[in-house]
């Protein structure tokens, strides 16, 4: 019993990494039956933050104690989690990945001029090799044509990047929010990307679809969607606070694995040999900042 007990925080952040490196499949599915990605995604966590503030009613006391805390990580938090489902459902799956995975280098800059936390050689030789990765990847370097400008390609890694960005922010965040319990942080996402996808559908005057127009299938895949969002968030929030932030970051680059096989198998893409350089580049960079506690 204790053995299994001391494996579960593992197991938590392998299941979450596991979702989160196919969840873009069911978005893509209902994508091609019409419902956009910024739609989905505000049916989906619509659905999640009702049911887990049902599950976690006691958490609304501390709402209300740091209005402002959970406001501003819901909207970091509500960003990053939007813009990165509208870039995996449109996106190449594995650039989107790795783009996304440059938030050690973000977050780094952001915890020394927001946080006055000092740059250590490992943090600078993190900055270091995350951009000479997003540079290999972006610019085409071994690609065998010319080299391009070392920037996204398109709205979706434009976007990935920018939930990259949001991830950190929301790092920061939380790292300044100790007063807010982990089903509060949680409720914060929740509730900042359904906004944040009303905000913007209303904003950019997209229809929003009525759910009686939706088919069965569609419904039963908002409802899967936004289960496995309740239970992931659940899981990791159990994992991350029983496991140490190098070991956790560490079994989070477990979700780039099953993104590739899953990217091949159900999509068919495929990357090209520079755009592996480049994400080796930035893993090993994950993987550097994860040496360090600053870093993450």
């Amino acid at each position: 019993m204790k053995s299994s007990k001391k494996y579960l925080p593992t197991l938590s952040l392998l299941f979450g990494a596991i979702c989160w490196g196919i969840i873009w499949y069911p978005y893509r599915l209902l994508e091609m039956q019409g419902i956009v990605g910024m739609a989905s995604s505000l049916y989906t966590y619509s659905i999640a933050a009702i049911f887990g503030s049902l599950l976690f009613v006691r958490s609304w006391k501390g709402l209300f104690k740091s209005p402002s805390s959970f406001f501003l990580l819901g909207v970091a938090a509500g960003w990053t989690n939007l813009s990165y489902v509208l870039a995996v459902i449109n996106g190449e799956v594995m650039r989107v990945m790795f783009l996304f995975y440059l938030s050690p280098l973000w977050t780094l800059l952001l915890a020394h001029y927001w946080l006055k936390e000092p740059f250590s050689k490992r943090g600078v030789m993190t900055i270091v090799i995350s951009l000479i990765g997003a540079f290999i990847m972006l610019s085409g370097l071994f690609n065998g044509h010319n080299i391009i400008l070392p920037v996204p390609q398109s709205q979706s890694e434009w976007l990935a990047l920018s939930a990259g960005i949001g991830f950190s922010f929301s790092n920061v965040i939380t790292r300044r929010s100790i007063h807010l319990s982990l089903m509060e942080k949680s409720m914060a996402v929740w509730f900042g990307v359904a906004i944040m996808a009303f905000i913007l559908m209303t904003t950019l005057h997209l229809t929003i679809p009525s759910p009686l127009m939706f088919k069965l299938n569609d419904l039963l895949l908002i409802g899967v969607i936004s289960s496995v969002l309740i239970a992931v968030t659940v899981f990791v929030q159990y994992g991350v606070t029983r496991l140490s932030a190098t070991r956790a970051s560490v079994i989070f680059l477990f979700e780039l694995v099953v993104a590739s096989i899953a990217s091949y198998y159900l999509a068919g893409e495929r990357m090209q040999t520079h755009e592996w350089i480049g994400g080796a580049f930035i893993i090993a960079a994950a993987l550097f900042a994860s040496l360090d506690e600053q870093a993450i």
